[in-house]
């Protein structure tokens, strides 16, 4: 059974470090509510959350240890490998990749694009062609930063940047 926290989208679930309590944090607006938010499958969120608490409030993992993620990937010239199907020679700086990165992110979260359209359009990754879905993947699999971000999201929420030796990146965890 797929694994959904219930949330609408842009939703998301922390944890309190003043109460110890999980709370529901929109990504896009930034508002954050102790109630779960409308359009909230309740059944799904209930069952999420139960696990999510057996999980020592961690997010939820399949039992085969696996997630599933999507990403975009902004390289620059010091990346592993500067060269993409968009550009053979790329040449952006570093600081460049990031703020063109910072302003894709911002313009998923307030809905300007889908995070799958993003991807197919500017992704650096040969991933682009199925909407940056990289499949299901374990521990010790991808680079440490890239993996330690995917594991620390909730199905459906997407990462800050993330930056490895590919580049800078933007991670959204879809199993």
């Amino acid at each position: 059974m797929p694994i959904n926290t219930g949330l609408p989208p842009n939703w998301t679930i922390k944890v309190s470090k003043t109460h110890d309590k999980e709370y529901f944090f929109n990504q896009a607006t930034k508002e954050s509510s102790w109630d779960a938010p409308y359009g909230t499958d309740t059944d799904e969120l209930n069952e999420y959350l139960r696990k999510f608490k057996e999980n020592g409030k961690r997010p939820v993992i399949n039992k085969d240890g696996q997630i599933r993620v999507s990403h975009i990937l902004t390289k620059h010239k010091q990346s592993r490998n500067p060269k993409s199907w968009r550009n053979p020679d790329i040449s952006i700086t570093r600081e460049e990749a990031i703020n063109i990165t910072r302003d894709n992110l911002s313009k998923v979260l307030k809905g300007e694009t889908s995070f799958n359209e993003l991807a197919e359009s500017v992704s650096d990754c040969s991933s682009h062609s199925r909407s940056g879905d990289l499949g299901f993947f374990g521990k010790k699999q991808m680079q440490p930063p890239f993996e330690n971000a995917a594991f620390n999201l909730h199905v459906g929420e997407i990462s800050d940047l993330v930056e490895t030796d590919s580049g800078i990146h933007i991670i959204q965890r879809t199993g």
